[in-house]
């Protein structure tokens, strides 16, 4: 009789953010190239929006280890007084960058001096991935796990998730997860199981 597998270990895979792994595609060739080039903005800071796994985070790692700059994420949940005295502080040669989910309008703060700069400041949007953005992060994500996954696996993957970075991850987790608890390698057939039968996004 076959013992039933033990189920997997949940572990936290540390993000690789290193800016070599960055990816650049048509989805978010327009916001690398503006991010390429803070001496030419019209003042020294910008706000980078797009939705929760959008590659925010990604693009101001690059961007931070490309410039002597400033980040802060999730600036729409930062402090409104540090925002204003970053945004202030920003120079040509030391900008900032700031992300986001949301727009300004939506985020609340009550101090009219930051919205008046915050109405000054660049705004670059980031969208849906394309399916070479989303082919190349679900690649990346396998391979922080220590996982090398064929071709065919990560192109059956593109046109069956959700059109996300976030679902590409939660995607990546859930077949790692499957992989250990059945002591199967990462393929087409265990996708198909794993997303025809327990993987609740799809």
């Amino acid at each position: 009789m076959t013992a039933n597998p033990e189920p997997a270990l949940p572990l936290a895979w540390p993000a690789d953010l290193a800016p070599a792994r960055l990816a650049i595609t048509d989805a978010n060739r327009e916001a690398a190239a503006w991010l390429a080039s803070p001496a030419l903005w019209p003042v020294p800071v910008t706000l980078l929006v797009g939705e929760e796994g959008s590659g925010k985070s990604h693009l101001a790692a690059w961007f931070a280890a490309s410039h002597a700059a400033d980040v802060i994420e999730n600036a729409d949940a930062a402090d409104p007084e540090r925002l204003f005295h970053a945004w202030n502080a920003a120079t040509r040669d030391h900008p900032l960058l700031l992300t986001s989910r949301r727009m300004p309008r939506d985020w609340g703060h009550g101090l009219p001096d930051l919205a008046s700069r915050l109405a000054a400041t660049p705004l670059v949007r980031l969208g849906d991935p394309d399916d070479e953005l989303l082919a190349a992060v679900i690649v990346k994500l396998f391979a922080e796990r220590g996982i090398r996954v064929g071709d065919d696996l990560v192109r059956w993957l593109v046109v069956r998730i959700e059109r996300s970075l976030a679902a590409a991850r939660d995607v990546v987790a859930a077949l790692d997860a499957a992989s250990l608890a059945r002591r199967r390698p990462v393929t087409i057939p265990l996708a198909r199981e794993v997303i025809d039968g327990q993987f609740s996004l799809f």
